[in-house]
């Protein structure tokens, strides 16, 4: 599975980016499609995930900021990330787990920066 993210850059405080990740494969391949982001010095974290039916999870830090979508015809997860704050800043990695799988795929990451 390869992916292909896009989307990141750079932005002032309470701007707004949305975030691309399309993955190659059959259509409805993927149980589990997210977003993770990580700081220097700090551990990957979850900022959203989506499953195929559509429960959507996030993290409670970006909950009403941030929202999760996927086009699964397309194998595609989208972030629309709203209000963004400087401790947004991160390089935000695509995940995507598929169906009877333990182990999923993450994608390169796309940097994200928030200025204030």
């Amino acid at each position: 599975v390869q992916l292909q993210a896009s989307g990141g850059g750079l932005v002032q405080a309470g701007g707004s980016l949305r975030l691309s990740c399309a993955a190659s494969g059959s259509s409805g391949e993927f149980n589990l499609m997210g977003w993770y982001r990580q700081t220097p010095g700090k551990q990957r974290e979850l900022v959203a995930t989506a499953s195929f039916g559509g429960n959507m999870n996030y993290a409670d830090s970006v909950k009403g900021r941030f929202s999760i979508s996927r086009d699964n015809a397309k194998n595609t997860v989208y972030l629309q990330m709203n209000s963004l704050k400087p401790e947004d800043t991160a390089v935000y990695y695509c995940y995507i787990l598929r169906w009877g799988r333990s182990l999923g795929t993450w994608g390169q990451g796309t940097q994200v920066t928030v200025s204030s």
